[in-house]
């Protein structure tokens, strides 16, 4: 998934979407251990989408935390 869809979504979205890619990046692990895994380039890709999502959740929750700040100001 792009960053631009990323960032069209909620954060509660995004932490479901994390949440799975959690339970997917298990799975892979599960089945390398086991040597079922055929497909060894997932683990690359559900890596970095995991580490695109927790980039965009960081930058949701730092632009709230500024905009509350600027409110209070």
């Amino acid at each position: 998934m792009e960053a631009s869809e990323l960032r069209a979504k909620s954060v509660t979205e995004l932490n479901e979407e994390l949440m799975s890619l959690l339970k997917e990046q298990f799975n892979l692990r599960m089945q390398s251990s086991t040597g079922q895994l055929a497909q060894t380039h997932q683990f690359k890709r559900v890596r970095r989408e995991i580490a695109r999502i927790k980039t965009i959740i960081g930058e949701q929750s730092k632009s709230s935390e500024t905009n509350t700040n600027k409110a209070d100001s």
